[in-house]
């Protein structure tokens, strides 16, 4: 008796992405102030595709890298103080990929004013999403958004309790909205306060594979990306003060690493 063959598919492994686009933000009150930059980030499979997709350098210099240290608790590893975050957290049907929305290290540089932690089940829905905030003092906080059904383009809310900004109060709320398609990544990240919005920002990007190619056209395209980030925060800070935006000084940390 013949045997059928069976024909066993094989799905590839996630590859690393990097989304090349712009930085919005508005300040509506008490002063209008409006920017908009050129800028690009990586999307990065943390699970399987770390380990079989990546074409991004780790752990040495380059032009655009990734550092496990510049995340979560700054050890070697950040997908492992990833999980262990969801495991102390009760989230336990994170079971799928996790992707990982962040700038790169460019020319050994990093900040990274926040990234996106997006947890998959093993059916590709999401599971939770963590915003991970640095501020210039070099302080982090993260902000766990999970509710009884996360999803793409749902409004999710955090209670603002960590310092950012001397020109914004801790108070308030974020209001995230993230939407995803095969090439374009959008996260919107709103503050309100009592008097409704004060902030309105986004960071969104044309997504495609990373490569040589589309790394050096990204470097060249917006060259030493993240101390152009450090320098822009100070000038539109200065800006801001020249409009007499009230001025709030820095209050101690959060006691909790994470809030949901």
């Amino acid at each position: 008796m013949n045997a059928t063959p069976v024909t066993i598919a094989l799905t590839p492994a996630p590859q690393a992405l990097i989304g090349r686009g712009v930085v919005w933000h508005q300040r509506l009150r008490p002063a209008q102030h409006t920017f908009r930059h050129a800028s690009y980030f990586l999307m990065l499979p943390m699970r399987l595709g770390r380990d079989q997709g990546w074409q991004v350098p780790r752990k040495r210099f380059g032009w655009i890298t990734f550092a496990d240290q510049d995340h979560g608790d700054g050890g070697p590893d950040a997908l492992a103080w990833f999980e262990s975050l969801l495991q102390a957290e009760g989230i336990d049907d994170a079971d799928g990929e996790v992707w990982l929305q962040t700038y790169p290290r460019v020319l050994g540089h990093a900040f990274k004013p926040v990234s996106f932690w997006f947890a998959h089940r093993a059916d590709g829905s999401l599971a939770a999403i963590v915003a991970e905030v640095n501020n210039t003092f070099g302080e982090r906080h993260c902000y766990l958004l999970r509710g009884g059904n996360v999803r793409w383009g749902q409004e999710l809310v955090a209670d603002k309790i960590f310092h950012v900004s001397p020109f914004c109060a801790v108070e308030g709320q974020y209001r995230f909205r993230f939407m995803r398609t095969a090439d374009r990544m959008v996260a919107r990240i709103d503050l309100h306060d009592d008097q409704d919005p004060l902030l309105k920002t986004s960071i969104s990007g044309h997504l495609e594979p990373f490569t040589r190619h589309s790394a050096r056209r990204a470097f060249w395209g917006t060259p030493l990306m993240t101390l152009g980030v450090v320098a822009r925060i100070h000038w539109h800070a200065l800006r801001l003060f020249l409009k007499r935006v009230p001025f709030f000084h820095k209050p101690a940390a959060p006691e909790r690493f994470v809030s949901r």
